[in-house]
């Protein structure tokens, strides 16, 4: 996608903190670098502490400056404590991509296992959840902040054998909207991207004849590149996106205008 870096827009995030959760790799790796490479210092939290350090020595490599925290989302004392260590190090929260998920499989509703249920909401909702509370708190007194929480397609449409993922992103969707209202007269602004098929993390877990049965009902008829789901992240949280509040931007290269 080096055309596609060509253009890319250029944003003031010097001496701006973000933090980026599920860093690791995939679309939070994109969204980790992009940051960096518009001036901003990025923390990148995840489970995954290889993968993690590996993103930020891509963002050393070209001078950019990082941290990383290992936090798993679901946990509450974990996700408080990476809010502090954000601000200890670097004195306050000025954006937030909360990434970290999971996907869910593919198993019809009625064979889905509860334990399966409960993993995929627990990750992929409840753990943007405790991310919002925090951050939210922190950006209330700093009295600015904006916030871009990873949905999906799947949180506009429904999607077959996919029921968990697909309640999990929905749920990601509505409680954007929530959160929104609620900080709306403060300066601190949330919104939501949904991608659609995209060539990094996730949908690398799903088989590939479910990929390409999505790709056929795709008008541009290609899975998205990370970089141009990053790109839609950090238009959100830039001035350019002033008066964007609560808004999910779908990033699916037209799947659901068919």
């Amino acid at each position: 996608m080096e055309e596609i870096e060509k253009k890319r827009a250029k944003y003031k995030f010097s001496g701006e903190t973000a933090l980026v959760t599920g860093a690791a790799g995939g679309i939070g790796r994109a969204v980790a670098r992009a940051f960096a490479k518009q001036g901003a210092s990025v923390v990148i939290a995840d489970i995954d502490l290889p993968g993690a350090a590996e993103t930020m020595r891509s963002i050393e490599m070209f001078g950019g400056r990082a941290a990383v925290v290992r936090a798993d989302v679901t946990s509450d004392s974990d996700v408080r404590d990476l809010i502090d260590f954000v601000v200890d190090r670097f004195g306050k929260l000025d954006f937030s991509c909360n990434n970290a998920g999971v996907e869910s499989g593919l198993i019809p509703l009625v064979e889905l296992p509860r334990d399966r249920w409960d993993r995929t909401l627990g990750i992929n909702l409840t753990g943007i959840y405790q991310c919002l509370k925090y951050e939210l708190r922190q950006m209330l007194k700093q009295g600015s902040g904006a916030i871009v929480n990873i949905a999906s397609v799947a949180g506009v449409v429904g999607t077959s054998h996919m029921a968990s993922y697909v309640a999990s992103k929905h749920g990601v969707v509505g409680l954007t909207k929530t959160a929104a209202i609620e900080v709306a007269k403060t300066g601190i602004r949330v919104n939501a991207v949904a991608p659609g098929v995209v060539d990094a993390g996730l949908t690398r877990a799903v088989p590939r004849d479910f990929v390409d049965t999505m790709l056929v009902s795709q008008p541009m008829g290609r899975m998205a590149d990370a970089d141009e789901i990053a790109a839609a992240v950090l238009w959100l949280c830039s001035d350019e996106a002033s008066f964007v509040q609560g808004h999910t931007l779908v990033a699916d290269g037209g799947a659901t205008i068919m």
